[in-house]
């Protein structure tokens, strides 16, 4: 049995992680938060035996294999590398941190603890994107040329806090929404993105600089281009994910979703197909994952390398807005 501790009593946590930690056998031994009575009601809410409200009570008052950080951005370094210093399996919400320097040295510092450490980059786990890969490698729709992503959502009004009008914490659609796509297009496409450039508007929700809609193309090492719609102020949009290569289309609508739904449609010269999808929770799938690359067998859904690429994308897009010119993606792997 793995045995987990909670850093940051998040609504993440709440919705989707606890559960799937659950749902594979997993313990879940305690939760911390800064706030006393915050963390006091989170664990009596979730039953979990303890709660704390410092990271070393946390990483030491407990026996714990391993950790879900699922903090402000901004918090995340200090927490990884305390956590492998500890020894403990890191899995990691994504942005990994809000810069690349910092995002290298959470990845060097568990590969030198050797301990595991993952992005918890959901939508890899999703069916439909599975299928869509599995379509591209099988030479489904020939050679690759273009991709389109419909990421553009509308942020609940429980989730409209520090994302809006927190720079510091990372705060704004890119780090939130437009690393996800990124860590999409690298699993279906099997592709590195080398360069963007991207517009970005304030559309109604955040302040503070922060952009709440953004457009982009990004090129490929392929030479493939792939485009980019990301929102927070979208409440009446379908998300879809599109791939077209010479000798056919997959078109996914509904699919960059938490929840394990969606369709992917399969268009050639022989007609229009809908790919057969088994549906499974994403972060069940994802934590299982996890639990093996622990015990040694594989490595979780996203590693911390896989979290440096769409962070250094993310980066890259908001540059690209800001100095209207056209930026490397380049996480210095």
């Amino acid at each position: 049995m793995i045995r987990w501790g909670l850093i940051g009593a998040s609504t993440i946590a709440h919705e989707w992680v606890i559960d799937a930690i659950r749902a594979n056998g997993g313990e879940i031994v305690s939760v911390m938060s800064a706030n006393a009575e915050r963390g006091a009601k989170y664990a009596a809410d979730h039953g979990i035996a303890h709660s704390v409200t410092a990271l070393d009570e946390l990483l030491s008052g407990q026996s714990i294999d391993a950790v879900y950080i699922s903090t402000t951005n901004e918090l995340h370094k200090d927490q990884v590398l305390a956590s492998a210093k500890a020894g403990k399996h890191v899995l990691c919400e994504k942005p990994l941190a809000t810069s690349l320097d910092d995002a290298k040295a959470m990845v060097a510092a568990c590969k030198a603890a050797n301990v595991v450490f993952a992005t918890n980059h959901h939508l890899r786990n999703a069916a439909t994107h599975t299928a869509m890969r599995d379509a591209i490698a099988a030479g489904k729709i020939g050679k690759p040329l273009a991709a389109r992503v419909f990421h553009a959502v509308y942020l609940p009004p429980h989730l409209q806090g520090w994302r809006l009008d927190r720079p510091d914490a990372g705060g704004g659609v890119i780090l939130d929404i437009t690393v996800h796509d990124t860590d999409t297009l690298r699993y279906v496409l099997g592709d590195d993105p080398v360069e963007v450039i991207a517009s970005t508007q304030q559309s109604g929700l955040a302040k503070a600089d922060l952009a709440d809609a953004v457009m982009g193309v990004m090129r490929f090492k392929s030479g493939l281009i792939a485009m980019l719609h990301d929102g927070f102020t979208t409440k009446y949009a379908d998300t879809g994910f599109e791939v077209h290569g010479t000798e056919g289309s997959l078109v996914g609508r509904n699919v960059m979703s938490q929840k394990p739904v969606g369709i992917v449609t399969l268009r050639n010269a022989d007609g229009e197909f809908e790919l057969k999808l088994d549906h499974q929770n994403l972060y069940e799938t994802g934590i299982a994952k996890f639990h093996a690359a622990i015990a040694g067998n594989g490595k979780p859904a996203a590693d911390g390398e896989d979290g440096l690429w769409s962070l250094a994308a993310g980066l890259a897009v908001a540059e690209a807005a800001k100095t209207g010119v056209t930026q490397p993606i380049d996480p210095g792997l």
